[in-house]
């Protein structure tokens, strides 16, 4: 039903959401902090702050979703295709939805008809590292909110799709953007930034989603000033955790990177922001010896100051492009009859990490793919074992000056997981983790720092390392690091897991289908081809009694585009821009 465009939709839109008898409601704090016991709406990224992913619904289960089918299916419209990573939000009968280009569409959930959409009014020179996607909106009060690729907060009437309030989070020129879902802490917006590869600085910033002011300012390169506005007055808030150059040489830590372009999750019995950092900058690591701090990281901020309460590098000394922003996913489970604060993550170098999610302490780590290179290991703080003959040569040390020894690093930059949210279910104790298996041959150059130009310092070129998958969907044991099982696809993945009560597990693929496997053995359980590549994460819910699961669908994002002898595979693979829904026949 899409026919408008321009920066809202007009009133006819608007009137035909009064007569479809759809009801809103604000969103709340404790709507947030209860969404994922809460099944009749998904109003947090990632089904609840800790973002584990997972329903207590279970309608669906391995026993009917072979009957599941699609009851609608709504079209995102016009030319602006590429890839669609959003998570879909759902509240009173409204799905709130991102797609490329930041637009947002309110669907009806009943009948897919679009209520309205919003086309943010984009610059001629934003800068998306990888693809123009956006991954999703916060929903707050009677607010949609979400980020820009030219680095804006914007937040719309939920019920009109009018613009609110809009804030600059950062300059676009300098090659900031934000792609990420912000988040919902205790009435504040939390976002972060894209843009490692321009050499911008990382960030975490809050604002009141209210109203948009600005809270407080985190930077997450070491050497650079916090701030907290009190009472409308900027107030200095602290170095970020060190002093300037204390883990940099010279004047690198100035345009050090270490973006926060996934965005983060929240652990209400810490009170704890969960946020990963991105790569240093240059990618070249012989121009920047030491630990660089706080790239490729995972950070533990105070929400109500900004404060870093903890970090754990992953990749300290990062010289492959190995960026830590993946999801910290709170979850507690039981050694010796003691219950243990824990969070996990799966690392773009290859190693999944079980943390104390009070502290930070490194609780065990384990390979969960199958070939690492570029490290012998972790060693009991899991710091890395580096291989040095598997780090990229110092362009310095060649004849001409020019590149340095070329080596093929596994995984590739691309990682053995990357974006792509892992889920935990309740049930099995398991995370059900999206991975590749796949190499790089990369090799230093020189580069120098200017505003607004890429600054990579490095070549590469990414490479299958099987002939019949790349793709590998895989149930880990947090409390082993063992692989329960696995399901090998040709293609890369690239979108998230939604794990449910029902002993399911759902993912899409490159190739277009919805899957569903048993959640304790692998097997699928069903499929459907939407079309287009799926790189976005499903969600479920409940409506008048049925179960609903929903998945936008449209092939893109990094790997077609960053892709090398890797994209021989999804050469023949079709852009779209949609949204699936589906339930079991009443009867």
């Amino acid at each position: 039903m899409k026919k408008f465009s321009g920066s809202f939709a007009v009133s006819a839109l608007v009137a035909a959401m009064s007569l479809s008898g759809v009801s809103q409601a604000n969103v709340t704090d404790k709507d947030i902090l209860q969404d994922q016991s809460t099944v009749e709406d998904v109003v947090s990224n990632g089904l609840g702050p800790r973002g584990q992913r997972y329903s207590p619904l279970d309608k669906i289960n391995t026993n009917t979703v072979k009957d599941m089918r699609p009851v609608w299916s709504f079209s995102f419209g016009g030319e602006k295709q590429r890839g669609q990573e959003s998570q879909p939000m759902v509240k009173d009968g409204v799905m709130y939805v991102t797609a490329s280009y930041s637009r947002v569409f309110a669907v009806d959930t009943k009948t897919g008809d679009e209520l309205w959409e919003y086309n943010a009014r984009l610059p001629d020179g934003i800068m998306p590292c990888c693809d123009v996607i956006n991954r999703g909106v916060a929903l707050y009060d009677d607010l949609v909110i979400f980020g820009t690729l030219d680095a804006k907060l914007v937040a719309l009437d939920a019920k009109t799709g009018k613009v609110k309030w809009k804030k600059t989070v950062a300059d676009y020129k300098e090659g900031y953007s934000i792609t990420a879902a912000p988040m919902i802490v205790n009435g504040k917006v939390i976002t972060g930034v894209s843009g490692g590869e321009f050499g911008i600085v990382g960030k975490a910033e809050a604002y009141d989603a209210k109203t948009g002011k600005i809270l407080w300012s985190r930077p997450t390169v070491e050497g650079h000033m916090g701030y907290i506005w009190k009472d409308g007055k900027k107030i200095e808030n602290g170095i970020s955790g060190g002093k300037p150059g204390q883990t940099w040489p010279g004047d690198l830590w100035k345009s050090g990177g270490a973006a926060t372009w996934l965005g983060g999750t929240y652990d209400p019995d810490t009170n704890s922001v969960f946020i990963g950092t991105g790569n240093p900058a240059p990618w070249n690591s012989h121009m920047r010896p030491g630990d660089n701090l706080f790239s490729s990281s995972r950070l533990a901020i105070d929400p109500d100051t900004g404060k870093i309460k903890w970090h754990f590098q992953t990749t300290p000394h990062d010289g492959w492009d190995y960026d830590g922003v993946n999801e910290l996913i709170a979850f507690d489970y039981k050694d010796g009859g003691k219950t243990v604060k824990a969070a996990a993550t799966a690392d773009r170098n290859g190693f999944m990490y079980v943390l104390n999610r009070t502290n930070g302490d490194f609780i065990r780590g384990f390979p969960f793919i199958d070939e690492i290179n570029w490290a012998k290991g972790l060693d009991k703080n899991g710091r890395p074992i580096y291989n040095d003959e598997m780090r990229p040569g110092n362009p310095s040390a060649s004849e001409d000056g020019k590149k340095g020894s070329s080596v093929h690093a596994v995984p590739a930059f691309l990682g053995g997981k990357n974006w792509m949210p892992m889920a935990y279910s309740q049930d099995t104790g398991l995370f059900y983790v999206p991975s590749n298996e796949w190499g790089m041959d990369i090799w230093n150059e020189p580069t120098a720092y200017k505003k607004g130009a890429a600054y990579l310092g490095a070549g590469f070129t990414i490479k299958p390392l099987s002939e019949d998958h790349i793709g590998v969907l895989r149930a880990m044991d947090p409390k082993t690091g063992k692989e329960v099982w696995r399901y090998q696809n040709f293609s890369p993945l690239w979108g998230g897991v939604l794990a449910t009560a029902g002993n399911l597990v759902f993912i899409g693929t490159p190739e277009g289908y919805l899957k569903g496997f048993d959640a304790k053995t692998g097997e699928v359980k069903y499929q459907f081809n939407t079309g287009s590549g799926i790189v976005g994460s499903p969600i479920t819910w409940e409506q008048d009694g049925e179960q609903f699961i929903s998945v936008v669908s449209g092939w893109g994002g990094a790997v077609p585009l960053w892709g090398g002898e890797v994209a021989k595979r999804i050469k023949h693979l079709n852009q779209g821009g949609s949204i699936w829904t589906f339930k079991l026949p009443k009867s």
